[in-house]
Order: C-alpha cells, then sequence, then structure tokens
C-alpha cells in the first residue's frame, strides 16, 4: 500500500474514495483474521429497532455450531473487549483528524446501521452459542473512507467498514448484511480471544519442549513456526465458522442468503489470482462456494419466514 497523503473526504462528492490510510487503517484494520457524531445514538436505535423485530424459527432452527474452545479462557474477555474499544476509538480519532471518517449522516452509513439494526438482535440466537457479554455490549458502526477491500468487527461490538468494498464490490444490501453477519459472527464467537488463548498455549507448550530437549535457538525458530501454521489452521476454521453464522444471521434478518455466493464470486473476481485480505486466511472460490451452497438448506427456511426490509438501498456511485 501507497503511503501517500490522506485526501479530505467530500460529502458532497457522491462516495468517491480518497487514497488508503496507511498510518490508520494498517494500524487498526483488523479484519477477516470486521461516524463518531451519532455511534450513542445508534445504540439507542438499534436497541429500539431491535425490539420491534419478529424473530422467525424456532431456537433449534439455522446452523449448528459446536461449543467454543476452553482455550479462550486464558485470556480474560474483559481486558480485550477494553483494549479494542480503546484502539477502535482511537482509530476514529485518527481518521476524523484525516476527514476520512465518513459522516453519520451519509446514505452509507445510514445503510450499513440499517442494516445492522435487522441482524444484531438474532446475535443471542442459541443455536449460535453466542458470548453471554454480547447482551450487554455498546455496538457501533462506522465507515472509513479508504479503497481498501476490508470489513472488521473487533470484540465488544465495533463495527468498521471501507469504502472500498462497498463500491469497488458495489455490494447489494444483501450482500452487505452477509458479510456483516460473517463479521458479527467473529465477534460473538470471540474468536479474537479464542486465537490469543491458543497461541498463549501453543507458546507455552514450545517453550517447555524447548527447554526439556535442549534444542536451543533453532529449536525454538522450528517450533515457532509450527505454532504458526496451527494458528493459520486455526483462523480458517473460525472463518468457515463465521461464514455459517453469517448466514444464518442474515437469513433472520430476512436477508437473501443466497447473496453469499454472488458475493464471494464478487471477491474472487476482484482478487485477480491473488486473494485480498479480507480473504487471506480463508479458502476462496469455488470451495468457498461449495461450502455456502452446502449451508442453504439450514437457512433458507429463516428467510421465509423473516420479514423483509421495508428500506432499501442501492450501492455507492461508481
Amino acid at each position: 500500500m501507497s503511503r501517500s497523503t490522506p485526501q479530505p473526504y467530500d460529502a458532497e462528492a457522491d462516495f468517491q474514495p480518497s487514497a488508503p490510510l496507511a498510518a490508520v487503517l494498517r494500524a487498526h484494520g483488523a479484519g477477516c483474521r470486521c461516524a463518531l457524531h451519532g455511534r450513542r445514538l445508534f445504540g439507542a436505535a438499534l436497541l429500539a429497532g431491535g425490539a420491534g423485530l419478529a424473530l422467525p424459527g424456532r431456537a433449534q432452527d439455522g446452523v449448528q455450531i459446536d461449543k467454543p474452545s476452553n482455550l479462550a479462557k486464558l485470556v480474560p474477555a474483559e481486558q480485550i473487549e477494553e483494549a479494542a474499544a480503546a484502539q477502535y476509538q482511537q482509530m476514529l480519532r485518527e481518521a476524523q483528524q484525516q476527514r476520512a471518517l465518513v459522516p453519520a449522516s451519509h446514505p452509507q452509513v445510514v445503510r450499513l446501521r440499517t442494516i445492522a439494526q435487522r441482524l444484531i438482535p438474532f446475535s443471542s440466537s442459541p443455536n449460535l452459542r453466542s458470548t453471554p457479554r454480547a447482551a450487554q455490549w455498546r455496538w457501533e458502526v462506522n465507515l472509513l473512507n479508504s479503497k481498501e477491500i476490508n470489513a472488521f468487527c473487533m470484540p465488544g461490538g465495533k463495527i468498521a467498514f471501507y469504502t472500498g468494498i462497498l463500491q469497488q464490490l458495489q455490494l447489494s444490501d444483501d450482500e452487505v448484511a452477509m458479510i456483516m453477519g460473517h463479521e458479527i459472527a467473529h465477534a460473538l464467537r470471540e474468536h479474537a480471544r479464542e486465537r490469543m488463548g491458543k497461541t498463549t498455549a501453543t507458546r507455552i507448550g514450545a517453550n517447555l519442549v524447548s527447554s526439556l530437549l535442549g534444542l536451543g535457538g533453532l529449536g525454538d525458530a522450528a517450533l515457532g513456526m509450527g505454532a504458526q501454521l496451527l494458528t493459520l489452521r486455526f483462523s480458517r476454521e473460525d472463518e468457515s465458522e463465521a461464514d455459517k453464522i453469517g448466514l444464518d444471521l442474515s437469513a433472520r434478518g430476512g436477508y437473501n442468503p443466497r447473496a453469499g455466493i454472488s458475493l464471494w464470486e464478487k471477491m474472487g473476481a476482484a482478487s485477480k489470482g491473488a486473494p485480498p485480505q479480507f480473504l487471506s486466511t480463508h479458502p476462496s472460490g469455488p470451495s468457498r462456494i461449495r461450502e455456502i451452497e452446502a449451508i442453504l438448506p439450514a437457512v433458507e427456511p429463516l428467510y421465509a419466514r423473516a420479514p423483509r426490509p421495508t428500506q432499501r438501498f442501492g450501492p455507492p456511485a461508481s
């Protein structure tokens, strides 16, 4: 990514993203690995809007998710969420200083927050085995002006989209819901906490083995590489799980889960042979689409019963 000077965000121009914010987004963009003003009002609106949504389906409907790993308990959830909230606010401050925080009144911010209001109330569905802490989270949704194709949801429900993923892929509302559900799933299942716990356990084990066997520096390096491979494997498992949960949340919110297929077709076309950051830890192309197609029979009944969104938005102007 080139380190060019970010251009001011022009609210009058119809969604023309400036150069990527290298200093801000590379430091804070924790993707698949999901406006400063008005975010508290968004939280209140989310609760009010969610209260009026009918919950389609029974508790056992939808995808079935395994219990989370006990290794997550090696890292305190409170510390991770506090650190994530602090990092998120710092990111917003820096983006605002560089005029790269898209205003709350912008149609695409309104769009993202409207979709979030339809998905988040279903985050406590029993079949998803979400963390109980999510009931107390202060959800936030913001849009950052960057050409990068990315989105993330940090622990504690801190969501960010980049303008690049909306504009370059020309996403429909259903496709946006697929991405948002996927990113929310990472937070609900505490994947970051689990990965940190697994890393902690792996390092403890590697140091112990190295000490007992007297492997020295060379042995430490080999074991460290093994730990990295384990982390990649765990990350792919997390991505597959997030896909499943994202389809479930989107279907319950009234968004067509079949949009997951068109979404990843667009992602594959955008990659041009090299997966973007958003896909870096997950199988892409036909294999991912096959996984989604296998999940559709579990979530399409949810979509069939779900009330449809009363408000629809279009993609940003290209």
